[in-house]
């Protein structure tokens, strides 16, 4: 069985986003196991300067990088990153079934991954072009592995 872990930033505060995590985990259950690693995010100023985003980005994704397991697949989503239809990211994971035991994807914190980051990751995946809370996207992410399971697997799922 598929390992897939999620790094993210930041912890989820709103019940109703745990409650979808906690759903999709379940039911992600049958198909991998998951491992979600939430890290802290770094407190932002009032007054951001290029400098001091710079500082927080990098101390968040180093946190990052001492939490990526060895030998994985990783995938950072980020706003330049190639974008899937759901049968496209179903396919591609069903490959990667086929050559690794464990697919990490990584979301970053609000003011995003750093060049290291990104230039470590062996893919980089964009959901939409729109601006999303990190929250949310962690949901997006659970269920887009979950639809692409249902999909491997032949089972019926909306499209």
């Amino acid at each position: 069985m598929i390992t897939i872990n999620v790094i993210c930033i930041g912890k989820i505060k709103e019940d109703f986003f745990k409650k979808a995590i906690i759903e999709y985990s379940k039911r992600l259950s049958k198909f991998c196991k998951l491992n979600i690693i939430e890290l802290p995010d770094e407190k932002l100023p009032d007054k951001l300067n290029p400098s001091l985003i710079s500082i927080i980005k990098e101390k968040e994704c180093d946190n990052i990088i001492k939490h990526l397991p060895k030998n994985t697949y990783t995938i950072s989503l980020d706003l330049k990153g190639k974008e899937y239809s759901s049968e496209n990211f179903a396919e591609k994971i069903d490959n990667l079934t086929l050559n690794t035991s464990s697919i990490t994807f990584i979301i970053g914190g609000s003011l995003g991954l750093t060049d290291d980051i990104l230039k470590i990751s062996s893919e980089k995946i964009c959901f939409s072009k729109m601006t999303f809370p990190h929250q949310l996207i962690r949901i997006f992410l659970l269920e887009q592995i979950f639809r692409a399971f249902k999909i491997i697997n032949g089972e019926n799922y909306h499209h």
